[in-house]
């Protein structure tokens, strides 16, 4: 049986990236096969799509690192056929198969059974994304830091973590800055929760060790500079949730925020978040998400165009989520 995946090939030239058919016989290793229904497209997509990241660990790869669909067949006794399932991390499209495919075949360690209420569609727009800020929001809590202790900054804020943690973040009742460069989405920002815009300008070029103290939590997915400043500015036992790198994978900071202001820097990594913490994630983002807010930063589209979408989310072209319809 064959069916469709975009593959990533290596080649003399380097790597060659295209949509493909595959036998159901060149799988991988893994005890649950799922009939995959939807996926996204995330930064780390971009990369792996353009063909000239080193995001892929291995070759052939198919790429895709969020897949959400139904079981097929399963050789273990906690899913069964029928079951619906998520599936994010876990080296999907670097080290496994991942989820531009219209068949997977995984670790049954790895799956979230779709929450009740949760279609597979929303459990895509959440994705890698929305599960990012909701551990970003959980992390900022375990510092027992609460809507009273002041603002929180979401930079990155149009894209598809920043509009999670924006939606989140307001729903618990914190007021939320809303860090971006483009001024066009001011609407969309204040209609996601945010009650200030702030141009990431002020963030992006280097600043001083400590700054004015501004807010007390922060959720950050750009990293260098911009993640700096925000460690400059935040105030006196705050905390700041670091989670992506679209400005870059260096930090030029001191210790002074921290030494001197007990600010705390939280690594979010959602790639290998252990199945307790990664079933609560779920569990609150199913209970707690406003629906009308995960459909006002969705958008749909279908797997042919998941290229054109991965080049634009690399240049900031997009905002929100993406999700790919696949089967």
């Amino acid at each position: 049986m064959t069916f469709r995946a975009i593959r990533a090939d290596k080649t003399d030239a380097g790597q060659d990236v295209k949509l493909v058919e595959m036998d159901e016989s060149e799988l991988m290793e893994g005890d649950v096969t799922i009939r995959v229904t939807h996926s996204t497209v995330n930064y780390k997509d971009g990369l792996a799509l353009s063909g000239k990241s080193l995001v892929i660990r291995r070759f052939p790869m198919v790429l895709g690192v969020d897949l959400a669909g139904i079981v097929e067949s399963s050789r273990r006794s906690d899913f069964a056929p029928g079951d619906k399932v998520i599936l994010t991390g876990h080296g999907l499209s670097e080290t496994h198969y991942g989820g531009y495919a219209e068949k997977a075949r995984v670790n049954g360690d790895w799956l979230v059974k779709a929450p009740d209420g949760l279609t597979l569609a929303e459990a895509m727009a959440i994705g890698t994304a929305g599960f990012t800020a909701m551990l970003a929001l959980m992390a900022i809590e375990h510092q027992d830091l609460t809507p009273s202790s002041g603002p929180a900054l979401v930079t990155g804020a149009a894209g598809g973590v920043g509009s999670m943690a924006i939606s989140l973040l307001a729903d618990e009742g914190w007021r939320v800055i809303a860090s971006t460069g483009r001024r066009s989405e001011t609407a969309y920002l204040k209609a996601l929760g945010a009650d200030e815009i702030i141009d990431r300008a002020t963030l992006s070029a280097p600043g001083k060790p400590l700054g004015k103290e501004q807010w007390a939590a922060g959720v950050d997915s750009v990293g260098s500079t911009t993640l700096a400043n925000v460690l400059a500015q935040t105030r006196y036992g705050g905390a700041v949730a670091a989670c992506g790198l679209a400005g870059g994978m260096d930090l030029p900071t001191t210790v002074a925020p921290f030494i001197l202001r007990g600010v705390s820097l939280l690594g979010i990594d959602s790639v290998h978040c252990p199945k307790e913490r990664r079933l609560e994630a779920w569990r609150r983002l199913a209970l707690d998400l406003d629906r009308d807010k995960l459909a006002t930063m969705t958008r749909t589209i279908p797997l042919a165009e998941v290229f054109d979408a991965g080049a634009r989310i690399l240049k900031g072209e997009t905002r929100g989520r993406l999700v790919v319809t696949i089967g």
